[in-house]
C-alpha cells in the first residue's frame, strides 16, 4: 500500500488507536487494516513524520507494527530496527525513538467492535434461581463460600444475625456447611433481573421488597469467623523476615480491646477496599464502614473513631481516604470530568477563572445546591444517589464522580458565562454521550459536548453521526498537538 492510501470506507469505524502518554497530544485513530502513522515523534519538534505502519492481519487475529523512521523505535522494551516488524497486542507500549527520553510514547489500544460485544443469551431454570429461605426468586442476591450457595441479601442477613447471636459458627441454610465468606454477586443479580423481566408474575410486592431491603446488611464482601482466634497479642509475633515482612492485614481488635470493643470468635469482618486490612462489621457504632456511592468497605473512618492511628506495621487507612463530602478539598478537576474531554475541561477552567472564583469555591457552592436538591440527580452515576447529602461519607473515587457531575451542572446552568471563543459553538446532537469527541479533536473543538443528547436528532436516520467523523485522510492518521 502506498503511503497516504487507505482501504477505509465512509462507514468504516476505528478498530484501534494509539494513545499518547503525554496528554498534550491527541489519540491516533486507526480505521483501515493497513495504516501509516504520521505524527510528532519528538517533544522538541512539531514536524510530523511517518515513523511507523500498523497492519492488521486478514484473519483479524494479530496486529503488527513496522518501523518506517530513520532511527530505531522501541516496542514493549525491545528495539525495532528500521523496516523491522514486530507483533503487538492491546496494551503494547511503542516509543517513537530509541528511548523514551525526548520521544513520544504511545499505548496501542483495541476498540471492541459491536459484533464482538453481542450479549450471550443464557437459559436458566427458574427453580435454580430461588432462595431456599424464602423460596422466591433471589432479590439482591448474595453468595456464601466455600459452598457457593445463593440467597436473598435480606434473607441471609437475618439468618446471619440470628446465627451469630446463638451459635459459635454460621452454617449455610442449604447444605449446613460452615460459611466463611459472603458477598454480593453482581453477575447473578443481572440474571435475576433478566428472569423478572421475562416473567413479571415472579416479581414480589413492594411491601415485601421493602422488608427485604430493610433487613439487608451485606453491602460488600464479609469475612465470617468460625473458630476462636488466638489470644496472643501482636507484640509476641515472630520478628519480620524476608518471608513474613509483609504488612499485617489482620484486625487490630482481634485479641486486643480497643475503644471498649474486642472481637470474639464469631465476629464478622469486612476487608478494606484500599489497604485490604480487616475490621469488625459493626452496624451499631454510628460510624459508616461502607461508601454510599459504591457500597465498598473502607476502614479509615472506623479506625479514626476507635483511636487507631495509621502506622507502617498494620493495614490501617488514613481518614482522608474516606470522609464526609463537606470535608474534602479540591485544587484540580478530576480526569473523568466531562467524559475525559480535555478541551471541555479547559473551557470549564476558564469559566471559573473569569468568574473570579476558585475551583473549591464553585464546588462548595454546587454542593450547597446539591444538598438543597436544586440540582437533579438522574445523571449522577453513584449508588443510592437520592440518599447522598453533604455529610455523607464517600471514597475518593466516588467523590471525583460527584465533582464531575457537579461541574457538568455548573456548565449547563444558565448563569454560567462561557469564554467568547466557546460561546459561539453549536451543540453536538449526541451531547456528553458522543464517542467521536474522544478521537477527533476537530470535532471536539467545533461542537459543545457539555450538554444533553437531542433525542429528536439522535433518533433520525442519519443520526448526525456523519458530522461527528474525524478528519482522517487516506491511510495516514495525524496526532495534532494541543494549542
Amino acid at each position: 500500500m502506498e503511503t497516504g492510501e487507505s482501504s477505509r470506507t465512509a462507514d468504516e469505524s476505528p478498530w484501534a488507536r494509539l494513545v499518547p502518554f503525554d496528554s498534550k497530544y491527541s489519540d491516533v485513530e486507526i480505521s483501515s487494516k493497513e495504516m501509516v502513522v504520521s505524527s510528532e515523534n519528538t517533544r522538541s519538534s512539531k514536524l510530523k513524520n511517518q515513523w511507523c505502519k500498523i497492519t492488521r492481519s486478514s484473519d483479524l487475529c494479530t496486529t503488527s507494527v513496522q518501523n518506517l523512521s530513520s532511527n530505531t523505535i522501541t516496542v514493549d522494551g525491545k528495539v525495532l530496527e528500521k523496516n523491522g516488524t514486530m507483533v503487538i497486542k492491546c496494551g503494547s507500549e511503542i516509543v517513537s525513538g530509541p528511548d523514551a527520553e525526548g520521544h513520544l510514547t504511545y499505548r496501542f489500544s483495541l476498540i471492541p467492535s459491536p459484533e464482538n460485544c453481542e450479549k450471550l443469551k443464557i437459559s436458566v431454570d427458574v427453580e435454580h434461581a430461588k432462595c431456599c429461605i424464602c423460596l422466591n426468586i433471589w432479590h439482591d442476591v448474595v453468595t456464601a463460600a466455600p459452598c457457593l450457595h445463593n440467597f436473598c441479601n435480606g434473607c441471609f442477613s437475618e439468618w446471619l444475625r440470628r446465627s451469630l447471636e446463638k451459635h459459635p459458627r454460621v452454617l449455610c441454610p442449604q447444605c449446613r456447611g460452615t460459611v466463611q465468606f459472603v458477598g454480593r454477586n453482581h453477575f447473578l443479580h443481572n440474571i435475576e433481573e433478566g428472569i423478572l423481566q421475562t416473567d413479571s408474575s415472579l416479581r414480589r410486592g413492594s411491601d415485601e421488597i421493602a422488608l427485604l431491603d430493610g433487613c439487608a446488611t451485606i453491602k460488600s464482601n464479609l469475612v465470617i469467623s468460625s473458630t476462636k482466634r488466638s489470644r496472643r497479642k501482636r507484640p509476641h509475633s515472630p520478628p519480620p523476615t524476608e518471608e513474613n515482612e509483609a504488612e499485617d492485614i489482620s484486625c487490630p481488635q482481634c485479641g486486643t480491646e480497643i475503644g471498649g470493643f474486642q472481637c470474639n470468635g464469631t465476629t464478622a469482618h469486612l476487608q478494606c477496599q484500599i489497604c485490604a486490612g480487616m475490621m469488625p462489621s459493626r452496624t451499631n457504632t454510628g460510624v459508616p464502614q461502607h461508601c454510599l456511592g459504591c457500597d465498598r468497605a473502607y476502614c479509615g473512618a472506623y479506625w479514626l473513631s476507635q483511636g487507631v492511628a495509621t502506622n507502617n506495621s498494620q493495614a490501617v487507612c488514613s481518614p482522608d481516604t474516606f470522609k464526609p463530602i463537606s470535608e474534602y478539598t479540591i485544587s484540580e478537576m478530576p480526569a473523568l470530568t466531562h467524559e475525559y474531554n480535555r478541551l471541555e475541561k479547559d473551557i470549564t477552567g476558564r469559566c471559573i477563572r473569569q468568574s473570579g472564583k476558585t475551583l473549591q469555591d464553585v464546588i462548595s457552592e454546587m454542593i450547597v445546591k446539591f444538598n438543597s436538591r436544586e440540582i437533579g440527580r438522574s445523571r449522577l452515576t453513584l449508588n443510592h444517589a437520592e440518599m447522598i447529602t453533604a455529610g455523607t461519607h464517600l471514597c475518593k473515587t466516588c467523590y471525583d464522580k460527584l465533582v464531575a457531575f457537579l461541574l457538568f451542572s455548573y456548565r449547563v446552568a444558565p448563569e454560567t458565562t462561557l469564554p467568547p471563543d466557546a460561546s459561539t459553538r453549536g451543540e453536538c446532537w449526541y451531547g456528553y454521550t458522543c464517542r467521536t469527541q474522544h478521537h477527533s479533536e476537530s470535532h471536539a473543538r467545533k461542537l459543545n459536548h457539555v450538554c444533553h443528547p437531542d433525542p429528536a436528532k439522535v433518533g433520525s436516520p442519519t443520526g448526525g453521526r456523519s458530522q461527528t467523523r474525524g478528519s482522517q485522510t487516506g491511510g495516514t492518521s495525524s496526532a495534532i498537538s494541543r494549542d
